[in-house]
């Protein structure tokens, strides 16, 4: 595990916002470039169904190991020239605790596809992030990515504490599990996922040698470090502290969800990290949120941390995955002094706080998601449960309510919740479809530091690239 720590990792904002293109612009000049892996499986169909412009998923699953696993997902699934323009995009089968083949090898391709890309062309280090919340994907996604040669490995919105030992297994190709989270289930029942790339390798293939990627743990405390250290089932490189003011998913604040008076999640001393034990843990760490300046790097180094993780202005830098009109209309707002970011204590259904930019059109505008009918058909974000038989359940929040309520949960919880699932899809330009004519709408997330992106742009030169990022945030 030979890894020179950056003092930028570009983070992994998902749903691929982060892409390949970014993270190998970031990672060709020497700094972290990471990749998404939220989504990523239902993201690679949709570019399949689009006709893979320019090829590149393709050239990337030519140099896969087992070609005969490539070859069935693009048969099933690429369509020459693209589907009909309005046509619905056909998705993938979700995932479950009983998963068939299919989307477990969608999960690997598709990893492999993005970490190939980031690292075509150059040979320095790239990573990748996860959501421990997502659960279910995690293993055939891991071992995806480390058959491209994954470098580092970041997660956050959970305690993973078994996915050291995952990688562990996974890089001597052999079998690996991870606990699952299941509503009303007595503790230690044992629910656990299990992934075994012996099913997948393929007979007349060469096993590839493997590389165990470092681990970066997202935390939002140094309690939750020390845990991390004193409990997981393997090695730990590092940390990435990420304070409240970072988009995405945030950790709920200590003590409890009290709201300010426009409604958002009041953080405190209590949700502070202390610096001085991160310190003392003797691993290195990146400090995340609101860190995209030349001035954060320099306190956060001399705080003892070895650099930042930067988030928004990559997010919209020219490389990233959001379409132009999206990357233009949040520079513009911000640049006018007009941009917003609320951290929204409902949106996500998974209970964290969510931070939601206000963008025209969007579900960030109440009427907006008023208008929308309430579905959940991707379902990354579904609770796992255990029904009064003893059998499996799945419900979301964002699902409509009548479903949710019949499935046990509570109606007050479904007020507010917004389907991250098919908002984040559209937010990079593959929209489903619906049979009505009407296209899923974005929800965007950024961090607080939207505010400072004219340190990268002008009014009359918006467009910045990702060497920009890096040039301004090292000095």
């Amino acid at each position: 595990m030979d890894f020179t720590f950056p003092k930028i990792i570009q983070g992994g904002m998902g749903a691929g916002v982060s892409n390949w293109r970014l993270a190998q612009a970031v990672s060709r000049i020497g700094q972290l470039g990471v990749v998404s892996g939220t989504g990523l499986d239902q993201i690679f169909l949709r570019r399949l169904q689009d006709g893979d412009p320019g090829g590149d998923l393709r050239r990337a699953l030519s140099h896969f190991p087992f070609p005969k696993m490539a070859q069935r997902l693009l048969d099933a699934y690429f369509i020459p020239g693209g589907r009909k323009e309005g046509e619905p995009y056909r998705c993938g089968s979700t995932h479950t605790l009983d998963p068939k083949r299919q989307p477990l090898e969608t999960c690997i391709l598709a990893n492999f596809a993005e970490v190939y890309l980031a690292r075509w062309g150059h040979d320095n280090p790239v990573g990748i992030n996860y959501l421990e919340k997502i659960q279910l994907p995690h293993l055939p996604s891991l071992y995806g990515a480390m058959l491209a040669g994954v470098s580092v490995v970041i997660m956050g919105a959970g305690i993973p504490l078994e996915i050291p030992g995952a990688l562990d297994a996974l890089a001597r190709h052999q079998v690996a599990s991870y606990p699952i989270q299941v509503t009303g289930a007595a503790a230690g029942a044992g629910f656990r996922i299990r992934f075994d790339p012996a099913e997948f390798i393929e007979q007349d293939g060469t096993l590839p040698e493997l590389t165990r990627p470092v681990f970066l743990p997202i935390v939002s405390s140094d309690i939750l470090a020390t845990i991390m250290l004193r409990k997981a089932n393997g090695s730990i490189q590092g940390f990435v502290v990420e304070g409240a003011c970072a988009g995405g998913h945030n950790a709920p604040p200590r003590g409890g969800m009290k709201l300010d008076a426009g409604g958002e999640p009041i953080y405190g001393p209590r949700d502070a990290c202390d610096l001085a034990v991160m310190r003392s843990l003797g691993l290195p760490f990146w400090l995340a949120g609101g860190q995209g300046s030349a001035e954060a790097l320099r306190a956060a180094v001399a705080a003892g941390a070895s650099g930042v993780q930067v988030g928004t202005p990559f997010a919209l830098c020219l490389e990233s995955g959001f379409p132009a009109q999206i990357r233009r209309a949040l520079i513009d707002s911000a640049l006018a002094g007009r941009a917003k970011v609320m951290t929204d204590p409902v949106a996500s259904p998974t209970g964290f706080p969510f931070k939601v930019a206000r963008l025209a059109g969007s579900l960030s505008e109440p009427e907006v998601y008023a208008a929308r009918t309430r579905r959940c058909d991707l379902g990354f974000l579904r609770e796992i449960y255990l029904r009064d038989d003893g059998s499996i359940g799945y419900r979301c929040a964002a699902e409509p309510e009548v479903a949710y309520v019949a499935k046990g949960g509570k109606a007050d919880q479904t007020v507010g919740r917004k389907c991250l699932c098919n908002a984040l899809m559209a937010n990079i330009g593959v929209a489903q479809r619906r049979g009505n004519g009407f296209a899923e709408l974005p929800l965007v997330t950024l961090g607080d530091d939207v505010v400072g992106v004219g340190r990268f742009c002008t009014a009359g030169y918006p467009d910045y690239s990702a060497a920009d990022v890096v040039r301004v945030i090292l000095g």
